[in-house]
């Protein structure tokens, strides 16, 4: 069972809801896709896959994750694995915090699980990374635990089922409609089954964005938004806030057959992982040819390249690009360490052995 907390108020309409266990199980049973981890539901596969789709669709991460679990195929491989290959391993999926807490987490596991991932919920709480829905998915997909599995499917579900009005982006709802569902789950594969079962209708037949398919829905005749005639209305959520701007000059240095690297501070945005070096602002190109001849690096030709616009949960970058060659006879990489900012990587290095986040990746045909 979940952690008693401070009392939540009861979902409206949740005595209905024990009612969709029955049709939506039959339902699951002969409608549920095929996904890789859903063929050997074992603790890591059903953790790596869940946090690989947190902001990722399905059909983007069958194939990350099916890589992943060659290269790590255990939580031992994980927790030992070079940081630059994990990180190239998570190339393409984005929110790099979640495979650097993946590693966290699995060093923790070797060291206090004897490598066994927990299957406790509050025992997964506090690894890292770990948040109440991927707690409750592990312990109840791969261990029976009768725990509501709570993501933005199930919200989306529960909220239409009940006409629930409440804002699904607060975490106070998403407690509440813990609690409404708590009821339906008892311990063992139905517990399993009915989590993965609300995913799905989710995922597949009470979409967002759009007109759900209310005539393919086992659920249409307990749906109070059905009835109401107002599924589109559910869920609620209130505005975001704006996301800030900003403008960075991304410079694609050349020399020879080199490209030149910079690495990330350890913290903060997009930490640890290699971009293309950049400046704050959009610089024009005298500014760009003063400030590399201030690092001391001669230049044979420079000219404005592609532009770019990146979103961020909360950041959105603007940005404008030079296409620069070094003079030939120059040797960037020789340079001392002070003066030298840049690792120069050949293409082929490029590709196959560093991790370069999505906001660059705009930039690399250029470089080809």
């Amino acid at each position: 069972m979940l952690d008693k907390e401070r009392l939540i108020p009861a979902l409206p309409h949740a005595a209905q809801l024990p009612a969709i266990v029955e049709p939506l199980l039959r339902w699951y049973r002969y409608r549920a896709r095929t996904l890789p981890w859903r063929e050997t539901p074992t603790p890591y596969r059903i953790w790596l896959s869940e946090i690989m789709l947190q902001q990722t669709r399905v059909a983007a991460v069958i194939p990350y994750f099916t890589r992943f679990l060659e290269a790590l195929p255990d939580v031992r491989a994980l927790a030992s694995v070079d940081d630059d290959r994990l990180m190239k391993l998570w190339q393409g999926l984005g929110y790099y915090s979640r495979a650097r807490n993946l590693k966290k987490a699995a060093i923790l596991i070797m060291e206090e699980y004897d490598g066994n991932i927990p299957l406790d919920f509050h025992a997964l709480l506090s690894l890292p990374g770990i948040g109440r829905y991927t707690a409750a998915a592990i312990s109840s997909i791969a261990g029976g635990a009768p725990i509501p599995a709570v993501d933005g499917n199930v919200l989306r579900v529960v909220t239409r089922l009940t006409l629930c009005r409440e804002d699904v982006l607060k975490d106070s709802t998403k407690r509440l409609i813990e609690t409404a569902l708590q009821p339906c789950y008892t311990a063992g594969p139905s517990s399993s089954m009915l989590n993965q079962a609300l995913m799905e209708l989710g995922a597949t037949v009470c979409v967002p964005n759009g007109l759900p398919h209310c005539a393919r829905c086992p659920l249409m005749r307990l749906c109070l938004a059905y009835d109401a005639a107002c599924p589109q209305d559910f869920p609620v959520k209130h505005a975001k806030k704006h996301r800030r701007q900003i403008k960075r000059t991304v410079l694609l240095i050349r020399w020879q057959d080199r490209i030149a690297l910079k690495k990330r501070p350890a913290k903060g945005l997009l930490a640890g992982l290699y971009e293309l070096p950049n400046l704050p602002g959009h610089s024009t190109q005298d500014e760009v040819v003063s400030f590399l001849h201030g690092q001391g690096y001669e230049i044979s030709a420079i000219r404005p390249d592609r532009s770019a616009r990146h979103i961020f949960t909360h950041v959105e970058w603007d940005m404008i690009s030079f296409a620069i060659m070094l003079a030939p006879q120059s040797d960037p990489s020789s340079k001392t360490t002070a003066q030298n900012r840049y690792l120069w990587v050949s293409r082929q290095a490029l590709a196959g052995s560093y991790s370069i986040p999505a906001a660059f990746q705009y930039f690399l045909p250029a470089l080809s």
